[in-house]
Formats: structure tokens, sequence, C-alpha cells
């Protein structure tokens, strides 16, 4: 079990670090290497331990995963925009798969160091988000979203500093080099602070609360004052050092300290009535959703009067593609059974936890869970496919089952399919990214060839050369995105 061990400790801090230069792509060329990054690392893995995988007894949260995806699966069929549909599916795949590989190597004894694999990566993308915070310019780094590192947005960032925590935060709890431990918690603290992400600090407020309540039921509590220490040493850091970043507020921490809860005006008001009007799109669509992924093309048409989700510089599409909630998008893109179906996963992990003689370790695996949920309550973090590596490592490193039930010998395999295929599609849009910024008719050919599924291509390729090759990529750009003023008015005309 070493070389799928080793994957799964290498493939965290790769797909933190993945990043192409394609700068006209600014949101895609962080995405985009991280998801071929947890295709590959899913492939590679499962591929070494598909013996295992094979002989893996399945429990209830193993059938409810399975049910998640063929629900998921069924619903990429019937969505609109099925290019985003299989993205959005093979993302889910390639981390249940991952989730399964953690598990094997759980039982194999070797969760210690996989997650000591997980809290490296963590404090890798916080010292990417520190490094840009105190001045350091990369090309690997986004200006727009600072200081968001090589995950290309502040935000990404503070999620992964959160749902990270526990694993931190366990590793220090049971490690031999408490000092090592202790200095990666005050890195993530600095940079959890430094992000301003308020879903962010609820998530790991949360998790301090369920790891003071854990320490003292473990009656780890001496070495837990080491955990604080550190945590208030990486906190102070944070707001005393001078850095890079320009706020235009005066005292920008305190300002987003006090309007963590505010939902009365600003982006706290917008996410109300985008989350009234997706899931009025989510009754609309009980069953199977509009298409996982699909959010932004079908939001538009269920879009309020001057819906701030909308983006006024493209009239007719999202502002971001995706909601600013993970279990609203499952509900509205994959429908109520697919959700209640991931829920009652989490749930039962949960409970089993509870049931651990470990308390450390069920610590960790409520504290992972409840970051995750409260993160990915108020923005997308499941979604993404840095977060969904690190977050279904981490529970499979830590999930020990209850109830073993039966064999599922042709889910690995099938999921492994979905991970190959994941890789194919994702390396074909990074070489259609490239293709396009070289600018001529000939490579954005070769681009909509590799990768139909880019709206930008098509769109592109819709506005330049001879009426007939203008209105073929017209109708395509249409296709993918319905309600689009820029796709509609480049298809006027063409039959």
């Amino acid at each position: 079990m070493k070389v799928p061990l080793r994957v799964l400790q290498i493939g965290p801090i790769a797909v933190v670090l993945a990043v192409t230069l394609h700068r006209a792509f600014e949101l895609d060329r962080f995405l985009i290497p991280k998801e071929l990054v947890l295709h590959a690392t899913a492939l590679v893995a499962g591929v070494a331990a598909f013996g295992a995988l094979r002989r893996m007894v399945w429990t209830r949260v193993d059938q409810l995963l399975a049910v998640y995806l063929a629900v998921s699966a069924v619903s990429v069929v019937f969505a609109t925009n099925r290019w985003v549909g299989w993205r959005a599916f093979a993302v889910s795949a390639s981390a249940i798969l991952i989730f399964w590989v953690a598990r094997v190597l759980r039982e194999a004894g070797l969760a210690p160091a996989l997650l000591r694999g997980l809290a490296l990566a963590i404090v890798v993308a916080a010292i990417t988000s520190l490094l840009q915070t105190y001045g350091v310019e990369l090309e690997l780094f986004s200006v727009n979203r600072a200081p968001g590192g090589t995950l290309g947005n502040r935000n990404f960032i503070g999620h992964t500093a959160a749902f990270g925590l526990p694993v931190l935060l366990f590793v220090l709890l049971t490690a031999q080099r408490v000092t090592l431990a202790a200095a990666g918690v005050a890195l993530t603290m600095m940079a959890l602070v430094l992000t301003r992400s308020r879903a962010a600090w609820l998530a790991a407020a949360a998790v301090f609360v369920i790891f003071i309540a854990g320490s003292l039921v473990a009656r780890a509590w001496k070495r837990f004052a080491v955990v604080l220490i550190a945590a208030v040493i990486g906190v102070a850091a944070a707001l005393l050092i001078p850095n890079a970043l320009h706020w235009r507020s005066d005292n920008p921490y305190l300002q987003s300290m006090k309007s963590v809860t505010n939902y009365e005006k600003g982006s706290g008001a917008g996410r109300l009535i985008q989350y009234q009007r997706s899931l009025f799109m989510a009754a609309m669509h009980p069953l199977l959703g509009v298409g996982p992924g699909n959010w932004p093309v079908r939001y538009p048409h269920y879009a309020a009067r001057n819906d701030p989700s909308l983006d006024e510089s493209e009239p007719r599409m999202t502002f971001n593609p995706w909601p600013s909630s993970d279990w609203i998008a499952i509900l509205s893109e994959r429908g109520f059974a697919a959700a209640l179906a991931l829920a009652i996963a989490a749930v039962m992990i949960a409970l089993t936890a509870l049931r651990s003689d470990d308390r450390l370790q069920a610590t960790a695996l409520i504290a992972t869970l409840a970051a995750a949920a409260i993160a990915g309550a108020f923005d997308a973090v499941l979604l993404l496919a840095e977060p969904t590596l690190l977050v279904f490592a981490t529970l499979g490193a830590l999930f020990v089952p209850a109830e073993p039930r039966t064999r599922g010998r042709l889910a690995p395999l099938l999921v492994l399919i979905v991970a190959f295929l994941g890789v194919i599609r994702s390396a074909s849009q990074i070489a259609a990214m490239e293709l396009f910024t070289r600018g001529s008719r000939s490579s954005l050919e070769q681009a909509a060839t590799l990768d139909p599924g880019n709206f930008r291509v098509q769109l592109r390729l819709a506005r330049i050369g001879k009426r007939a090759e203008r209105c073929e990529h017209a109708r395509a750009a249409a296709a993918l995105f319905p309600t689009s003023a820029a796709a509609a008015s480049a298809a006027r005309g063409c039959e």
C-alpha cells in the first residue's frame, strides 16, 4: 500500500500548487489544473489500491455515496449544458474514490502518515497566501482576490484553513514533535485571519469549540493548551505584522467581524435573494435538479429583478459559476434525493464517530464535517477540486465504519473510469486555454475541437470569420448558455 499512500500524500500538495499562467482565464487557470490533479490522484491511487478496494466491505455510508453519484450521473444526462455537468460530476466521483482509497489506507494502519501529508498540504496553502500577503509577487498568484496564493482567491484559502484545522490540531495533539506541528497551526491561523473570509471564521470557531469539548473528554487539555498558544500567536502575528494588502477600510478585520451575520445589506442580502430564487429553481426540478454545474446556466431564468448574482458586464449571465453555498448548489443542481443521500451519509459518519473509543480521532472527524458544512453553507467548498480532495481524504482517513454490510465490487471500477475520463477532459481544457491565447482562428478552431464546452471559445469564434462559420459557433454558444445576451446576439439571423 505504499504507492497509494505516496500518491495521497503528494496529490494534496500538488492540488494546492497547480496553476497555469493563462491570465485570459483568470478563474479557470486555477480551477482546471487543480481538477486535473484531483482526477490524476484519484486514478493513480485507485489503480494502485484496486485490489484492496474490491475487497473493501461496504457500509451504509458507502451505499449512500454511491446513490449520490448515481443520481448525479442521471442528472447530467438531462442537463442543459452537459459539458459543465460532466465536469462537476467528475469532481464528485474522484472525491469519493479518494475517500475509499483513504479508508483502505486507514485499514492498513497508514492513516497517521496520510494525515501528516494532508496537514503539510494545508500549511503549504497557508504559506503561499502569506507570501502574497507580505509582498511576494509571482505569476502564480492572482492580484484580484489577494491573498489567495496559489488557490487564486482569499476565500478559498480561508476555507482550506478552516476545514484543515481539525487535521492540524489532531496531528499536534498526537505528534511527537510538538514544535513543528504548532508552527503549522500558527501559520494557518495567520492565513485564516488575513483572508477576512467570514464563512471560514465561523467554521474555524466551530472547530475550536468542538476540539475544546473533545480534548476535555479525552483528557488531553494540557496538550490542547499548546494548540491555543499556537493559535493566539498566529492571530496576533496576522494583526500586528505590517503587510502589503490594500483594504479599503481602516479596520478591515474588525469590520469583517461585525458583518459576519449581517444579512440586511451587502453580500449577505444578496445571498438571501440568491438562496430564495435557487430554492425555487430546486422546487421546479425536485427529482434531478437542473444538472451538476448547471446552476449558472439556468439561474438567470429564475433570477429576481436587479439580482446581485447577475453580472452587469455580461447581461443574463451570473457573476460566479456557482451559488454562494454548496448545499444550495446540490439541491438545485442534483435534486432532493441526491442532497438527502449526501446529508444522511454525513450524519451517519458523525454518529459513528460519536461511538468511537478514540476520542481525539472522533473529534477531528466531527470537526472536519462541521467546518466543511458551515463553510459550505455560505460559499463554494465541495464544488471545487482542491477542498474536495482534502476533505474527502481526511474523512476517509478518520472514518472507522461500525457496521460493514456488503462488498461493492463494481463501483470502484466505474468510478475509476470516471476519474480517467476526468483526466482526459481536464487536460483537454488546459490545452484549449493555451490555444485560445494564440488568438488566430485556426488555433481557436482547434481549441473548440478540444473543448467544445468552452463558452468563451465558442463565443469568440461566433464573432470572427465567415457567416456560416460564425453561425455554427454562435449556435453552440447559445446551446451552452441559452440565457446569455451575448450568445443570443451572435446567433441572431442564424437558422
